[in-house]
């Protein structure tokens, strides 16, 4: 049996960062969970940074990516992730308040996972993370390995 998945949140809101964290946790989630605040954070951190790549091996992820970042935006995280070879294989739930039919499209079409709108109701965003907790505790993710 594989370990538990690393959730990756790449979200810029504080706020919504810390909900999320505190409502998986809630939720029975004993993941550990690293936080970024853009898209080139976990650009560098999935790919490695001055031309230095990351090594993953035997590593899991599960990414919960917002569309508005600074500096690299969700969908061209998204892309980046799904093109390449081994990285493609990472579960990618987009948790976003963006409602727009290109970008849902958009995103589905380049290979999200989940695409989870969320509410703007503290209630209705609180339930939504839950079930989406209850969701990643099913997720068999198989880890990386590094070729």
């Amino acid at each position: 049996m594989s370990q538990a998945p690393v959730i990756l949140i790449v979200e810029d809101d504080e706020g919504h960062a810390i909900l999320v964290r505190d409502v998986l946790e809630t939720a029975g989630l004993s993941n550990r969970i690293r936080h970024f605040r853009d898209g080139q954070a976990v650009l560098d951190f999935l790919f490695g940074t001055g031309g230095k790549a990351a090594d993953h091996s035997g590593c899991n992820y599960v990414v919960l990516l917002d569309i508005r970042l600074p500096k690299v935006d969700g969908i061209e995280v998204l892309r980046r992730i799904k093109s390449d070879p081994e990285m493609r294989k990472l579960p990618v739930i987009m948790l976003t308040t963006t409602d727009d039919a290109r970008d849902v499209d958009r995103c589905h079409q380049l290979g999200c996972s989940v695409y989870i709108q969320k509410p703007v109701d503290y209630e209705k965003f609180t339930e939504a993370v839950r079930r989406l907790g209850l969701f990643i505790m099913l997720l068999l993710v198989p880890p990386l390995d590094g070729t």
